[in-house]
């Protein structure tokens, strides 16, 4: 079974955990993106969805999915989203595909998290993935600064622009044994707009899909 097998396994166990006559929140990325396509084969038994990006947006309404703003939306039952890496506490590195931002926003409105995906993305200690992080463009070379006395190698990701308007610096060399404590430190950073460690909104739970099935963490 490929790689790209095992997310689709994974992404369509999680509308076992979406709600009918609901709105149901997105996020992004390759994984995602075939939760997207499952979701569109039950689009007449939901409201309709939350998105974390432009590009779920887009694919989103191709398939007939009304898609709401967040602001028009007080609460929700479950967001659905992947993940570069997570550890065994559901602690996750996020943002390979630069909308780790909204992502978190809208994470922090739901009411549950479900994590999807393959198992190459879990590991024992978070890091190995390069860690993004958002930063408001005039500060990429302070921030840079900073995370290098943090002990990690930031790489500007030049060919990319958030949905946001900002720059991606990616961190390289990290070995994240507390990514809830590195989470707060980079936060702290002037010129962050957020980082890609999800540890202070982790997954509630984590549907992993392998070549024997789909594994359901909680």
């Amino acid at each position: 079974m490929t790689q790209d097998e095992m997310k689709k396994r994974a992404a369509w166990a999680a509308l076992d955990f979406v709600p009918r006559h609901t709105i149901v929140g997105v996020g992004t990325g390759s994984t995602v993106n075939h939760f997207i396509d499952a979701l569109a084969s039950i689009k007449h038994e939901i409201k309709g969805a939350v998105s974390s990006s432009v590009q779920s947006t887009e694919k989103m309404l191709a398939l007939g999915i009304q898609v709401f703003d967040l602001n028009d939306v007080d609460s929700f039952s479950v967001y659905v989203d992947g993940a570069d890496e997570i550890n065994s506490q559901k602690h996750m590195i996020k943002g390979g595909g630069a909308a780790l931002t909204r992502e978190k926003i809208v994470a922090a409105v739901a009411e549950k998290f479900v994590c999807i995906v393959d198992s190459s993305k879990q590991v024992d200690v978070l890091g190995k993935f390069p860690l993004p992080v958002e930063v408001i463009p005039m500060a990429r070379n302070y921030v840079a600064r900073e995370l290098t006395i943090l002990g990690g190698r930031p790489v500007w990701r030049e060919s990319v622009v958030t949905d946001n308007g900002n720059i991606i610096l990616d961190v390289h060399g990290l070995a994240i044994t507390d990514p809830l404590a590195l989470e707060q430190q980079i936060n702290q950073i002037t010129g962050v707009v957020a980082n890609g460690l999800f540890a202070a909104r982790a997954a509630d739970v984590v549907l992993v899909g392998a070549a024997t099935g789909t594994l359901v963490l909680q």
